[in-house]
């Protein structure tokens, strides 16, 4: 629910709040006038994604328990938003989502039905966020305030670079399916989409970065596999 009242001003912070209400309530346990001042402060602002907000949910909660000061709390919370915004985004926007829909339209031009199809998104991209959600918890709680010194570290930072890899290659691999289906064997020749491949071999290699470089190999091995399609019997 941290995006249930989500808004221009505070963005997740009433989210975030709310998500603290079962720890606070026990914690300042008898303590109303407490409980309502912690509450106040922790729905102003807060934004991040919304798959990592638990690593400062978390690490709040234990800041709490630890008795931190309310200043030393909000100056922590801000200090996450960047680095927990960034890195979800990478990994979940820009990489996973994009992977999980690549290979849903896959299976889905290689003859498995619309259901099969749908059904393989929706169960291959909640995986990734609801661990994310589990890790998050883990992490924040049991590092606290140095949560962030944990983050900069974590082999998770490095996992939006590796899922360029399949990335790369299930989108090549989808080039054959797509041509035929939008084209058929008679409308499309071998030559143009060999043609088309090499290109962007052409321009991935003149870009700059190994992303680039991949994703123009895998467009070549879609073209390559294309051809072989076409040519194929059956």
């Amino acid at each position: 629910m941290i995006q249930g009242s989500w808004n221009y001003r505070t963005m997740q912070g009433a989210g975030l709040g709310f998500s603290l209400i079962p720890y606070l309530s026990r914690l300042y346990r008898g303590d109303r006038a407490a409980l309502n001042a912690s509450l106040g402060r922790h729905a102003g602002f807060f934004n991040a994604n919304p798959y990592l907000s638990t690593v400062a949910i978390s690490a709040v909660a234990r800041m709490e328990s630890e008795g931190a000061e309310p200043e030393e709390i909000e100056r922590f919370k801000r200090a996450l938003v960047s680095p927990l915004g960034s890195l979800g985004d990478r990994l979940v926007w820009a990489r996973w989502r994009p992977l999980c829909s690549l290979t849903a339209l896959l299976l889905f031009g290689l003859g498995a039905p619309w259901w099969v199809a749908s059904g393989v998104f929706v169960v291959l991209y909640n995986t990734v966020p609801q661990w994310l959600r589990l890790w998050g918890l883990g992490r924040g709680w049991w590092n606290g305030r140095e949560v962030g010194r944990v983050l900069m570290s974590s082999p998770l930072r490095r996992l939006p670079d590796r899922l360029t890899i399949p990335l790369a290659v299930i989108g090549g691999a989808l080039l054959p399916p797509l041509a035929l289906a939008l084209g058929g064997t008679s409308s499309v020749s071998p030559i143009l989409v060999i043609g088309a491949g090499l290109a962007f071999v052409v321009l991935g290699y003149w870009r700059p970065g190994f992303a680039g470089r991949l994703a123009a190999l895998g467009l070549l091995v879609g073209s390559l596999v294309f051809v072989v399609l076409e040519k194929s019997p059956w």
